[in-house]
Parts: C-alpha cells; sequence; structure tokens
C-alpha cells in the first residue's frame, strides 16, 4: 500500500466525494503530521510550530463546525504504531462528525475557512482525510 499525505483535497476528490452512495451523518477520520516549524505563504515571520499553527486554525474550524451541526468526536496525539509498518507516525488523529457529506463540503468549501485556513497550510506537513460512517452498535460493534 502507497500512502502520500496531502494538505488540501483537490476539486476532484470532493467531487467523488460527493457521488458516493453515502446518506446521513459522515465523519472525517484525520491523521495530521505537522511541520516542524510553520511555514507561511506569504513569507511572514513566525516563531510558531508546525503544531501551534494549525492549533490556530482549529481554534475557528471547530465552532464553524458545530454551528454548523457537526460536532468533535475525538482528538489526541498519536503515540505508537502498534500494527502494520509505516515510515513516520502522524502526528495527530481527529474525528469530526458532519451532518451529511454535502454539509462537509460546504463548511470546508466557505471562503471564512479559506481566511483561517492559512494557519493549516503553514503548519501541515501533510495529512490523511477518510470519510467514514458508522454500521456498529454497542450491542453489534462491528455492524
Amino acid at each position: 500500500m502507497n500512502v502520500r499525505n496531502a494538505v488540501t483535497p483537490t476539486p476532484e476528490g470532493l467531487q467523488a466525494f460527493l457521488a458516493k452512495d453515502i446518506k446521513g451523518p459522515v465523519s472525517m477520520l484525520n491523521l495530521l503530521k505537522f511541520k516542524e516549524k510553520a511555514e507561511y505563504a506569504d513569507g511572514r515571520e513566525t516563531d510558531l510550530s508546525g503544531a501551534e499553527a494549525y492549533a490556530l486554525y482549529g481554534q475557528r474550524m471547530a465552532p464553524w463546525v458545530m454551528s454548523r451541526g457537526g460536532r468533535l468526536l475525538f482528538s489526541g496525539p498519536a503515540q505508537h504504531l502498534v500494527l502494520g509498518e509505516a515510515d513516520e507516525l502522524w502526528d495527530q488523529v481527529a474525528i469530526m462528525e458532519y451532518p451529511s457529506k454535502e454539509a462537509f463540503v460546504q463548511i470546508v468549501s466557505a471562503p471564512e475557512v479559506a481566511e483561517w485556513g492559512v494557519h493549516r497550510a503553514a503548519g501541515l506537513e501533510g495529512q490523511l482525510l477518510i470519510a467514514v460512517t458508522a454500521t456498529g452498535t454497542a450491542e453489534s460493534p462491528l455492524g
């Protein structure tokens, strides 16, 4: 399996996601890798780490998502790769739930998000973003 982190979704990737037969809420599994030092596209000087720059983005994005019906299900540091192999471990994992795939695309495509997205781009070395849906319950966790 070849894994390649990216920083921004492509229009083609978003269109392919919208074409999927996914109904109802969708959760996004974020595997985040930060730059050691934030690098802003406009060349501004900063002492921020990549994680600190990304946190500035998150401070605006999380309330934005929640005001539109989403919710943060989990966020925490990646600690140890227990199974499998990877050259590097991601730094942080987060799961954000959106009301629908359409809501996700509307939220991340909003002009307001681009405004504070500069911090995201400055801090991220790359990420994997995996759309997941719930199929199991407490009684039948595997669906």
